[in-house]
């Protein structure tokens, strides 16, 4: 089944814009994503009826809720998280998912890239290593997760390279 143009293109506008304003001043307006989050499900609604506007509400908790850890965690913007649940109401369930899936592999490759760029791509693999087993091994423990590298970049670029990933994968 292909994506509409409907469906398409204001994902394509919404992450566009999104990268500018991330890149430009490390923040994802509310302006943005509120309007797209509802436009997405009014359009769902429109054209797909009661069906159309449980996939893409689905799709919007299920690609903001797989981010939203990262945010809870300190790892990302709430924008980022917000900019991704619109993603996922405009592509609804599963491609919603599937782009989020998708934007946390680009993120991880993105994170590769500045890393390494800023020299600190063994520290970060290592601090990710221990992440991991601190993730795996804490249980019902309440110890704080360990220290990152502190490096941050815009996450918006991952947001769109996943949504790209997905209309591809669907188109």
């Amino acid at each position: 089944m292909n994506v509409p143009l409907w469906v398409a293109a204001p994902v394509l506008v919404v992450t566009g814009l999104a990268v500018r304003a991330d890149v430009r001043t490390r923040r994802i307006p509310n302006l943005l994503t509120g309007p797209a989050v509802l436009l997405g499900l009014v359009a769902h609604l429109t054209f797909g009826g009661t069906a159309g506007l449980a996939s893409a509400a689905l799709g919007m908790a299920a690609a903001g809720g797989l981010l939203l850890p990262g945010w809870l965690m300190g790892w990302m913007g709430a924008g980022d998280v917000k900019l991704m649940a619109a993603v996922g109401a405009w592509l609804g369930f599963p491609l919603g998912v599937f782009a989020a899936l998708a934007t946390l592999m680009a993120g991880g490759v993105i994170a590769l890239i500045v890393a390494a760029q800023r020299g600190a791509l063994k520290k970060s693999v290592w601090n990710a290593v221990v992440l991991g087993s601190w993730a795996v091994a804490r249980g019902p423990q309440s110890t704080p997760p360990p220290v990152t590298t502190g490096i941050r970049f815009p996450f918006a670029p991952a947001v769109l390279a996943g949504s790209l990933i997905a209309l591809w994968v669907r188109l």
